[in-house]
């Protein structure tokens, strides 16, 4: 989508643009308030500034959308292809790291009852595995801090790819 077609599209039809990216509707009303961008890099800082901070139930409803790292998007949403091809983009899995990354997933998921969110974008499977290991060792109010920093870090890329910068 061109910026100028997000910026000229009616209220429905730019926030079912920006859904697959981040489904918060403050985040997403907050971008088609701000219409309309000069540019794609005036849309990027508000759609950064709108995600800063996300409230706890933001995040719990952000995260029931968020497969596994490691395992596969259900379904043929656009969110859900979005998902598939981040995680694509991590290559052929060694099977000891993806055993250890869904060991990880698991530990993650009984000490802080929510699924393990971290931007696939830019990363390997061991970086991930890395992370995974390393915040396992935080406070659930550390984690919180840092789900928020990945949300907004995913929802940026995902709107950068739609708009095409």
């Amino acid at each position: 989508m061109l910026l100028e077609d997000f910026n000229a599209a009616g209220r429905a039809e730019a926030a079912a643009a920006l859904r697959p990216c981040l489904d918060i509707e403050r985040w997403i009303a907050e971008i088609i308030q701000g219409r309309p961008f000069g540019s794609a890099a005036s849309l990027l800082e508000a759609a950064n500034r709108a995600a800063e901070p996300f409230t706890e139930p933001e995040v719990e409803a952000a995260l029931a959308h968020h497969p596994r790292i490691g395992e596969r998007a259900a379904g043929n949403s656009t969110e859900a292809r979005l998902s598939q091809s981040e995680q694509a983009g991590l290559g052929i899995p060694d099977p000891a790291v993806a055993a250890a990354i869904a060991e990880g997933n698991r530990s993650y998921e009984k000490k802080f009852g929510q699924v393990f969110l971290i931007r696939a974008a830019g990363r390997s499977r061991e970086e991930i595995l890395a992370a995974l290991n390393t915040r396992l060792a935080h406070t659930p109010e550390q984690e919180q801090a840092i789900i928020g920093q990945q949300l907004r870090e995913i929802a940026v890329l995902r709107l950068e790819g739609l708009i095409g910068t």
